[in-house]
């Protein structure tokens, strides 16, 4: 069962004095299961950060629909829109996005906070989470004390604890070194096997190599589309490194 449906996805930049017209996206249409973990690539350019900022709510499309579980975000009114992100959306940016003057347990209830919750709810739901995410030892302390890795997590938890349908994640490994990207990477494995559902964007071979199926995007366009199957995790690697060879190599017209 798809819980998000993208059809005929396209976003028209239109350049200061309207002189010159840029097509972000053009005619993009794909699916995403319920549980799937899914990882869009493509190089700076493509598409995937306006792409990921559409699915996220963030701006809105030319052209085109995005259906999260039934409704179509598109006509979602805009002073509804930050709640419809909080209660259905989770985010894992590549800069945390945390608050310096908040402790660890602060930042992660945060948007527990603006949905109104009781503090003892917010307990129930904190507890097993920083233990799976191994962060319990950290959570009194501040962003500014803890490593990159510590934050990435704390990021994770908050995007976690609200139980959204799905995670949106923005190069979640970009500002991490190979053991907090394993970290990381781990975590989301972990989640997504308990069915938690991912899209993320990234540059990574070793962070893409984690999803289950990895879309290509190019000038604005799905242009290929690869899933994991049976492959382990290596082979998936060389997979998806052997296709982003070929389809950088060959002319547009044949890379479809």
């Amino acid at each position: 069962m798809s819980i998000l449906e993208v059809n005929g996805l396209k976003k028209t930049y239109v350049t200061r004095f309207g002189r010159t017209k840029v097509e972000a996206l053009k005619n993009v249409t794909f699916s995403v299961e319920n549980g799937e973990f899914v990882a869009v690539m493509g190089e700076s350019g493509s598409g995937k950060t306006t792409l990921l900022n559409i699915l996220a709510a963030l701006d809105r499309p030319t052209a085109g629909s995005v259906r999260l579980d039934g409704l179509d975000i598109t006509s979602v009114r805009e002073s509804d829109l930050a709640a419809f992100r909080r209660d259905n959306l989770g985010f894992v940016f590549q800069e945390f996005n945390l608050l310096d003057t908040f402790t660890v347990e602060d930042n992660i209830y945060l948007p527990l906070v603006l949905a109104g919750k009781s503090h003892g709810e917010m307990s129930s739901r904190l507890i097993p989470l920083a233990g799976a995410l191994g962060i319990t030892p950290i959570l009194k302390k501040y962003p500014y004390e803890i490593s990159g890795g510590q934050k990435q997590r704390t990021a994770a938890a908050r995007a976690l604890i609200t139980d959204p349908k799905l995670i949106l994640a923005d190069e979640p490994t970009g500002a991490l070194d190979s053991r907090s990207t394993d970290e990381l990477l781990k975590v989301f494995s972990d989640v997504n096997e308990k069915g938690q559902t991912i899209v993320m964007v990234t540059h990574s071979l070793r962070a893409a190599s984690r999803a289950g199926r990895v879309l290509f995007i190019r000038d604005g366009e799905i242009f290929h589309q690869l899933y994991r199957g049976g492959c382990t995790q290596d082979e998936f690697y060389r997979r998806i490194s052997d296709t982003l060879t070929v389809l950088s190599s060959a002319p547009e017209n044949e890379a479809r």
